[in-house]
């Protein structure tokens, strides 16, 4: 059977053990840890779990510029606007994972550009992170009213199975009346579930930190500004530089107008985070695919002839294939400079 097969018959199962009312009993995963080490909050005065206590709770770890994040999101709202005044609190815990996530203005700008309306911890120094003892982006945390864990869940996907556990929640809390047809979403632009079946390139840093598949490293080089040649030829998932660069440990950083970097990838979409510094100020590009404009291939965040505009610090969505995905070469070429490129994901 397929995997979507699977998951339907497993979905149906769940069901019908909830209807019979024989439903496993849920694990105890501790107490709802404190939100105390938060550095700030937006949409609502700061939370604990004493004052939470008779309420579900979700904790959503994030960052707005992860894509992964970015996928579960239609979810997320639709469950704070559906199940809030039935007893639910959404918590969003935004721990940021490059240097401009920490500024605050940034952070408040995204998440009213991204419609999130319930409340935000700001975890800047990771506190809260620590205190969940939470390794990923996304993460979800269920603990039922009297404020312990009941369910977790990393990364994207099971999002009826978590809907069921909101609503099992909410039921033993002594919601009334509870609608338990589950939520259906409308994502669009980096919103849109991956397609995992042609997906074959992975998240990919730029930065020497943590970069991987750059055809011109040298460690010899890190840190300096230098002209790179570009590469005539890439191995899938591999990536070049053209023009003058430097390569430091946080991302690459365009020094001169006129570069370009490139990039091998397999993948139905391709995005890249990326921002221009000073903050604020605005750098034109133009993206190619195979060498020419992606016309009905153009990501959200680019025209049919690839031009688009880098006017904050955040993820880009380059190229969303609309026929059969094959490997292919994409470019982007910038006319100031003052770039930095941090990171390639795909879906």
């Amino acid at each position: 059977m397929s995997a979507d097969g699977d998951r339907d018959r497993g979905l149906f199962r769940t069901i019908a053990h909830r209807l019979a009312g024989d439903e496993e009993p849920l694990p105890d995963e501790g107490r709802l840890p404190s939100f105390a080490r938060a550095t700030g909050w937006l949409n609502a005065e700061p939370l604990t779990p004493e004052a939470l206590r008779g309420r579900v709770v979700l904790v959503s770890f994030w960052t707005y510029t992860c894509v992964n994040w970015l996928r579960t999101l239609p979810y997320l709202r639709a469950w704070h606007e559906k199940y809030a005044s039935a007893g639910l609190t959404v918590v969003g815990v935004h721990t940021p994972e490059f240097g401009f996530e920490h500024d605050r203005a940034n952070v408040i700008a995204r998440t009213a550009a991204l419609g999130v309306a319930y409340p935000v911890a700001v975890d800047d120094e990771y506190g809260v992170w620590d205190d969940f003892a939470n390794h990923y982006w996304p993460a979800v945390y269920l603990a039922d009213a009297e404020g312990r864990l009941r369910f977790h869940h990393f990364g994207e996907g099971e999002y009826e199975r978590t809907e069921m556990m909101i609503q099992r929640l909410l039921i033993a809390a002594g919601a009334p009346d509870l609608d338990l047809n589950l939520v259906m979403v409308e994502p669009h632009g980096l919103e849109v579930a991956a397609d995992w079946r042609d997906l074959r390139s992975p998240e990919t840093y730029l930065g020497y930190g943590q970069s991987s598949g750059f055809v011109s490293e040298s460690a010899d080089l890190y840190d300096r500004s230098e002209d790179y040649a570009g590469s005539r030829a890439l191995p899938l998932n591999g990536w070049d530089l053209t023009g003058r660069w430097t390569h430091a440990r946080h991302a690459a950083v365009l020094d001169r107008a006129g570069g370009s970097v490139s990039f091998a990838f397999h993948a139905r979409d391709a995005n890249l985070v990326m921002g221009p510094t000073p903050s604020g100020s605005s750098i034109p590009f133009r993206v190619l695919l195979d060498g020419r404009p992606p016309g009905d291939a153009h990501g959200t965040d680019v025209d049919a002839d690839g031009r688009g505009v880098v006017d904050r610090q955040d993820t880009f969505q380059l190229i969303r294939q609309t026929g059969r995905v094959q490997d292919a070469v994409l470019r982007l070429e910038f006319d100031r400079a003052g770039l930095e490129a941090y990171c390639f994901t795909f879906g």
